[in-house]
């Protein structure tokens, strides 16, 4: 058995036994940090010709120490699964520092510094083997929609880029040491599709495979992707590539998401993840929602069996991971329905045609 079929058996095992607790939010630990522009160019990029100060996944080049200390933090508060900081990691995003060149360079180091601090936590208590989710962000371009109003037809990116650019940071993600790849904050199925071709296309090319996340984001209380879609539709469309686990994450508080990750846990065959906003941000972009607030809420969504895993997004600290983790260890994850074969389609909504096994219309 190799090693990532270790790992990978390892996980399942942790999974098929208790809800799995993901970490919280990298960006918010960092911004409590109040670093300098200084010190996000560090040596290395202090003659740059662009400003540095708010590309969070420099600081793993530049600052790697930060970084490291964020993710103990949450491993000591209770997270299994850490995922790395590389959200903008793409040259997509990277295009806006002008350091679009240092897209697999981030990519491999944030696996590392995640790897390490996971080792670290894992040597200290065996029993609890921790694992590291690599991250691919949704990037800042669309290929679903034209950023331009009066082109329509327009489009800032197509899908063959972005597959390339997926398949670059998932690359380096696995030689960094990531057990999982977790496609994450997902406004656009488009962008999502191209992640999951580029991540299979990885796969094949190394010969080796990982468990692959899928998370999307309800963009406001319409309950529907920024593109459109409904959870139940969503899921439909990334259904094929069998993924580890489906869920969603950002936008929306506990209270506001928990109806779509209802929604999806009675349609996916798969695991359940969520990690929801601290609450809606307030009228200055912060989250106001307490620890205990969050936990008595994904505390609730484990009691009534919604979840397999859970964490936190914008605003959550170390001190919302632990409360959650205690909230949520009491329960049994949720059990994996078994969905009878049916043709089922998805534009902005979902459509089954019929049942395969019976020939019976929906």
């Amino acid at each position: 058995m190799s090693a990532a079929d270790d790992r990978l058996a390892r996980l399942n095992d942790q999974a098929d036994r208790r809800i799995l607790v993901l970490d919280g939010a990298m960006g918010t630990m960092i911004q409590a940090l109040d670093l300098s522009e200084a010190d996000y160019r560090g040596e290395r990029f202090a003659a740059h010709g662009s400003d540095l100060r708010g590309n969070n996944d420099l600081l793993t080049l530049t600052r790697p120490e930060a970084i490291r200390e964020i993710h103990a933090q949450f491993l000591e508060a209770g997270a299994d699964i850490l995922t790395t900081n590389t959200f903008n990691a793409n040259r997509v995003s990277q295009a806006d520092y002008g350091l679009e060149d240092l897209s697999r360079e981030l990519n491999v180091e944030a696996a590392r510094l995640a790897r390490a601090a996971a080792d670290a936590a894992e040597q200290d208590d065996p029993a609890r083997p921790r694992f590291v989710a690599g991250a691919l962000g949704p990037t800042n371009k669309t290929a679903s929609i034209s950023p331009d109003v009066n082109d329509p037809g327009f489009r800032a990116i197509s899908f063959d880029e972005l597959v390339e650019i997926y398949a670059e940071a998932c690359d380096g993600l696995i030689d960094g040491g990531a057990d999982l790849i977790l496609v994450e904050t997902i406004f656009d199925t488009l962008n999502a599709k191209a992640a999951i071709f580029a991540v299979s296309q990885t796969f094949e090319a190394r010969g080796e495979e990982r468990p692959v996340m899928i998370s999307g984001t309800i963009t406001d209380r319409s309950g529907r992707t920024l593109t459109g879609q409904t959870p139940e539709a969503f899921w439909i469309s990334v259904a094929h590539a069998r993924p580890w686990s489906v869920g969603l994450n950002c936008a929306l508080g506990a209270k506001e998401l928990r109806q779509h990750v209802k929604a999806l846990s009675q349609v996916a065959d798969t695991r359940i993840c969520a990690y929801p906003n601290a609450g809606l941000p307030n009228e200055f972009g912060g989250y106001d929602e307490t620890p205990e607030q969050m936990a008595d809420a994904l505390g609730q969504w484990a009691k009534d069996g919604l979840v397999n895993a859970v964490g936190g997004c914008c605003g959550t600290t170390p001190e919302h991971i632990r409360a959650i983790a205690d909230a949520v260890a009491p329960h049994t994850p949720r059990p994996i329905p078994e969905v009878t074969p049916a043709l089922r389609l998805s534009g902005l909504e979902p459509f089954e045609a019929a049942s395969i096994a019976t020939g019976e219309a929906a």
